[in-house]
């Protein structure tokens, strides 16, 4: 069993509008953009990353955006919901901020015991406010979203499957524990995580597959604190029979990439180097950083794509 996995580094979707992805995450949920790259695969599509002060795994909510995108379908063989820990008694202020500000099919209601507000992102992607009584992580105090309210990072994530049983072995063997069901829902739990350390498995036999586009989760990435434990649990993987991917960097971690029985793209990454190593803490997110094979061509990048701030 791997038992080096601390739980979630962060969770990467697709949008289909830059500025409004940018928008919704740091003026509506008043996270902090702690990063502005480009998709390694296709330099002209931004990679934007949201999260605490510093990017500390387990609160960073990342994107895609690619212009005009389809919409994605809902269904089953993807990351049904993303969870957000906020806390308690914070659900009030949620609730009138997004009335205020438009945010769509907003509900509440309680899973495995917390009081939670649903929302829908810009491109339908579903989303959980969930109160966390004993989460101690820093927040990133934004204009209009206070110390006492906000976001604290992710409390975890629901995948939706048409069977659960092979997701859970596999869970069962990155170190997370069976803790309780309610209903068609079975949660899952690294003990001694980083805050972000729930997975909810949501049995839906009936469902069509999900088809992916804008508001789809594009993979979900567990952290390890360093290189070396990920080398250790990228053999542990590939010992059971797994086809995973050889390391790749990422600038400010490092990632291995494999696919789950239920169709979940899992990436492993690192908790290194970090999102400082080329800006400041003081300035995180602010300048375009590229990737080192695209710093020649940055003034046809930079000419491509459309400003955030507008």
């Amino acid at each position: 069993m791997i038992k080096d996995i601390k739980g979630l580094h962060h969770i990467t979707s697709m949008a289909s509008d830059a500025r409004q992805n940018n928008r919704f995450f740091t003026d509506t949920l008043g996270l902090r953009r702690v990063k502005k790259t480009v998709n390694f695969d296709d330099p002209n599509v931004y990679h934007l990353y949201f999260g605490d002060e510093n990017g500390t795994p387990g609160t960073v909510m990342t994107y895609f955006p690619f212009a005009n995108m389809m919409l994605g379908r809902p269904g089953v063989g993807e990351v049904g919901e993303t969870q957000f820990s906020v806390p308690e008694g914070s659900l009030s202020f949620w609730k009138e901020r997004f009335a205020a500000q438009g945010v769509g099919d907003v509900e509440t209601d309680t899973v495995f015991g917390a009081e939670r507000l649903r929302f829908i992102g810009p491109d339908g992607d579903a989303f959980a406010l969930v109160e966390t009584p004993d989460d101690k992580r820093p927040a990133w105090s934004s204009e209009g979203v206070s110390n006492d309210v906000a976001i604290r990072g992710f409390s975890g994530a629901r995948f939706n499957l048409h069977d659960t049983a092979s997701t859970a072995e596999l869970l069962g063997f990155m170190g997370y524990e069976r803790s309780e069901a309610e209903g068609n829902v079975t949660r899952y739990v690294i003990p001694d995580g980083n805050g972000a350390d729930t997975i909810d498995l949501a049995a839906l036999p009936k469902t069509p597959f999900a088809r992916q586009g804008a508001g789809s989760v594009h993979h979900i990435a567990f952290a390890v604190e360093n290189r070396e434990k990920q080398l250790e649990v990228r053999k542990a993987l590939m010992d059971t029979g797994y086809q995973v991917t050889p390391v790749i960097d990422r600038d400010y971690f490092w990632a291995i990439y494999f696919r789950t029985p239920g169709g979940i793209l899992f990436e492993v990454a690192t908790n290194e180097p970090g999102f400082n190593r080329d800006e400041d803490t003081a300035h995180l997110g602010e300048a375009l950083k590229l990737p080192s094979r695209y710093e020649e061509f940055r003034s046809q990048i930079e000419a491509n794509l459309v400003p955030l701030a507008a």
